[in-house]
């Protein structure tokens, strides 16, 4: 078998030690790192692997299922919080209209370097789309400064709302921050929340801060099977 081999790393603006104490070993706390092994690819953050170029199908899913949801609009406006590997904003552009507008916040600089660098072939140019603009910053600025902007807001943000890698993104989830998504939607807007867990709690602070909300169980590898996640689909009342 190949040996994983470490191509770059990269600090995460705004990374505790508090948030990072469940990841540490392997690194920096404050650190991803890229990895490959042939042709995979691997973001790791400390002893965890944050995301795999082999699995994709909830990332996926929290595309389809969020359109799915909202319908058939002309021109619709999606803001996608985290670049990740992409999966979620392949599968974005391959169901939504060309008269659509596809923003991504990403944090992380480098994320964005590697996407055109050395994880070009998994990207397939998908950010060279021209309904797509890229955001490198934090997400959450985006949604406090949008007032009924976005049909849809897509969250793939560090590990969901049970977060590994800042502190502060952890006010995405609480209700504070939930009222701000609520508020940059348009009606009937969706918001769509990836975690690799359930969280019973956060579907009652969903419907707490005014959205119709179900948590629907998804696979890390689609029909496929792997790991089980889950996405949350909240709608705007």
């Amino acid at each position: 078998m190949l040996p994983w081999i470490e191509i770059d790393r990269a600090d995460i603006p705004g990374a505790t030690p508090d948030a990072l104490s469940g990841a540490a070993g392997g690194g920096n706390v404050g650190e991803l790192r890229l990895k490959s092994r042939g042709e995979e690819f691997s973001i790791m953050l400390g002893n965890n692997e944050l995301m795999n170029s082999r699995l994709s199908g909830s990332e996926e899913a929290l595309a389809s299922l969020a359109w799915a949801k909202i319908g058939e609009r002309p021109r619709p406006a999606v803001l996608i919080g985290g670049l990740g590997m992409g999966f979620t904003l392949r599968a974005a552009l391959a169901i939504l209209p060309e008269g659509a507008e596809v923003m991504v916040a990403e944090l992380v600089p480098a994320v964005v370097r590697w996407a055109r660098g050395p994880m070009a072939s998994v990207f397939k140019g998908c950010l060279d789309d021209r309904r797509v603009t890229i955001h490198e910053g934090d997400v959450g600025t985006c949604i406090a400064s949008a007032r009924a902007a976005y049909d849809a807001i897509l969250l793939d943000v560090d590990n969901g709302p049970d977060g590994l890698t800042r502190a502060s993104n952890d006010r995405l989830y609480d209700h504070h921050g939930l009222r701000a998504a609520h508020a940059a939607l348009r009606p009937g807007g969706v918001l769509a929340v990836w975690s690799s867990r359930p969280d019973p709690r956060f579907t009652r602070r969903l419907k707490e801060c005014g959205f119709d909300a179900d948590a629907v169980s998804t696979r890390a590898n689609g029909k496929r099977g792997g790991a089980r996640h889950v996405i949350w689909l909240a709608v705007k009342r």
